[in-house]
């Protein structure tokens, strides 16, 4: 297990032939059929193995594309309230609910929105269970399988300590009591192979319990629409758990959703020198692509070289930690030069912030079939003033 993620694997698509100056920057562009692509291998999977596949709000929660995510897959899986609601109104279909936990002041309207509430621990089931049952709503628990297969250690649901999930060691007749279904999420952008010997290790411990429930949801972290992704593998595991236990099966995909349909383009500002060759630029690792440093990793750029001319990018911000890599271009950079990073549609969107005051990238839809170009989101002063009393 590692402390740090390797560079982020980008395929820049139909991207290749994207203009770069076309847009404002800081900017998102997300190509709708690079989702679409992924969808339809979502709805593939879902239809083959009778799986319920729901989208991940907390990853990918662009609402301009509702309607294409209604056409493919039967609803959304929320983390919270404002989720919830989000999902209930743009996305409609089954909307699963789960939060680490839940306040009193917030329960009924979650209750209200959502068809599976989703509890992380027995406690906090038992508080809110008559309510749940009285609405007609479906209830869960998240267990922690006590089993790692997280390659980033804080990443890691399993690790030791964690804090999401009722450990299976601690799971009895008496926590399950009104429970519809077992909830685990394990995987952080991960293959098949994890989720088998997950499944392995804890399906003996699950057996006396499994006749009693309706379904087990194996939550997100599945690279599905990954091209090296063993989804016939897939398919055959969930349709084998649906036809042993008679339970209906749920994924929560959310990378998968928008994987490889996006990228953020940014402009050079300055390039100083100190010891190395450096570029000011308008992206900011803090502010637009935060997981570069609480992950961290390194997100791949569109066109960088192994040998040639290199410099170390970061923002604009005053943070000295706001530095997102050192890459290497085939030409000296410019003031003024655009350049873009890849696969950025996921997690970076929903986790922008205006630290120093630091615009939010625009966001922006196209169609890379017929190259039409459009405006969804842009940010201003007020979106920065507004947010502070």
């Amino acid at each position: 297990m590692s402390d740090l993620m390797a560079t982020q694997a980008g395929d820049p698509g139909a991207f290749r032939d994207f203009d770069l100056s076309r847009v404002s920057t800081p900017a998102f562009v997300v190509d709708e059929k690079a989702v679409e692509r992924n969808l339809t291998i979502l709805a593939e999977v879902a239809d083959r193995s009778g799986a319920h596949v729901l989208a991940a709000l907390k990853a990918f929660s662009m609402f301009a594309l509702a309607p294409l995510l209604r056409q493919y897959i039967g609803g959304t899986c929320a983390s919270g309230l404002y989720e919830a609601r989000l999902a209930r109104e743009e996305y409609g279909g089954e909307v699963a609910t789960f939060c680490a936990g839940y306040k009193d002041s917030e329960i009924d309207e979650i209750i209200a929105l959502s068809d599976h509430v989703i509890f992380n621990s027995p406690a906090q089931k038992d508080r809110f269970l008559a309510r749940c049952k009285s609405a007609g709503k479906q209830v869960g628990l998240r267990i922690n399988p006590e089993h790692s297969e997280g390659e980033i250690a804080k990443y890691d649901p399993c690790a030791p300590c964690s804090r999401l999930g009722t450990p299976i060691s601690q799971l009895t007749a008496e926590a399950l009591i009104g429970v519809d279904g077992l909830h685990m999420h394990t995987l952080c952008e991960q293959g098949f192979a994890p989720l088998e010997r997950t499944w392995a290790s804890i399906e003996e411990t699950l057996k006396p319990h499994i006749e009693h429930l309706k379904w087990l949801n194996f939550g997100g972290g599945h690279h599905i629409t990954r091209d090296d992704y063993d989804r016939e593998a897939l398919i055959a595991f969930i349709t084998g758990i649906r036809a042993k236990y008679d339970v209906d099966i749920y994924l929560e995909p959310g990378e998968a959703v928008a994987l490889d349909a996006g990228i953020l383009i940014g402009e050079v500002l300055d390039l100083p020198q100190n010891g190395i060759d450096l570029a000011i630029t308008d992206i900011s690792a803090t502010c637009h692509m935060p997981d570069v440093i609480e992950a961290p990793y390194r997100p791949a750029m569109m066109g960088e070289v192994d040998t040639g001319h290199t410099y170390r990018l970061g923002g604009p911000s005053c943070l000295a930690g706001d530095v997102i890599g050192d890459y290497t271009t085939a030409q000296p950079l410019q003031i003024g030069d655009r350049f873009a990073f890849l696969d950025q549609a996921h997690y970076s969107m929903v986790k922008t912030n205006t630290f120093n005051g630091v615009a939010l990238p625009s966001i922006l839809l196209w169609n890379s079939q017929t190259d039409e170009l459009r405006m969804v989101k842009q940010f201003g002063y007020l979106d920065f003033k507004e947010r502070l009393s």
